[in-house]
């Protein structure tokens, strides 16, 4: 396995809430390097970020869009694209990099786990889990990572408001495969704990499926995601 610099891009929109603990939680070697890239946070988002590293960037709004912009700038030959309110597990960058050393592998991402303790927690990461291996998608707060150099050749995300992920999946299905890794990446609760587990995890099924299979628009879907922050 060759040993590859790994950039993280984490894309932020008023996350000063929770963004001090995840950045904390990092630990990066000479080896590794964070990008935050600010969609227009109206919080202590910017200042957050700059205790901790000096590739602070603000542009436009729009997931897509921002995390495009991250990956411009980074100097690594791998991209990790981490949510501001996700924790990499132990040893992550050397799972992604044993991950990549296949060069039958377009890109992986990690396990999904939620940090909350009760039981029906177990059930949504199961579900979501299984979802992910079955239809071979990854989802943005799995950790998704890849070669920039693959990244670059599929033109990156699509500018589209929503299941940028999704649509990401499946141009990468075409150049290799997709894998899952543990241990699983952790992921706030706080989309279910808001708007409720069973209709926040049915909802987001819901708009899955209906861009997947009923090839409905992102622009339409939108309407129907609500921002947690």
């Amino acid at each position: 396995m060759i040993f590859k610099k790994i950039t993280i891009v984490m894309p932020v929109l008023n996350e000063a809430r929770t963004l001090y603990a995840t950045l904390s939680r990092l630990r990066l070697s000479r080896d590794e390097e964070l990008i935050v890239v600010d969609g227009g946070s109206t919080d202590e988002s910017v200042s957050i970020a700059r205790e901790f590293t000096d590739k602070v960037f603000v542009t436009e709004t729009g997931r897509a869009r921002v995390m495009n912009y991250g990956a411009e700038r980074a100097t690594g030959e791998i991209l990790l694209f981490l949510h501001a309110d996700c924790q990499l597990p132990q040893r992550a960058f050397r799972i992604i990099r044993t991950a990549l050393g296949n060069n039958g592998v377009a890109a992986g991402a990690f396990d999904l786990g939620i940090s909350n303790p009760k039981f029906r927690f177990r059930i949504i990461e199961l579900g979501a889990n299984l979802r992910s291996r079955v239809l071979s998608v990854a989802y943005g707060d799995q950790g998704i990572f890849l070669r920039k150099e693959v990244f670059n050749h599929i033109g990156g995300f699509a500018d589209i408001p929503l299941m940028e992920d999704i649509e990401l999946s499946r141009r990468l299905k075409e150049t290799g495969k997709i894998v899952f890794v543990r241990p699983p990446m952790m992921v706030s609760a706080r989309r279910w704990l808001e708007e409720g587990a069973i209709y926040t995890t049915v909802r987001d099924w819901a708009l899955a499926l209906s861009y997947s299979f009923l090839k409905t628009s992102p622009e339409r879907l939108i309407k129907y995601y609500k921002q947690i922050r």
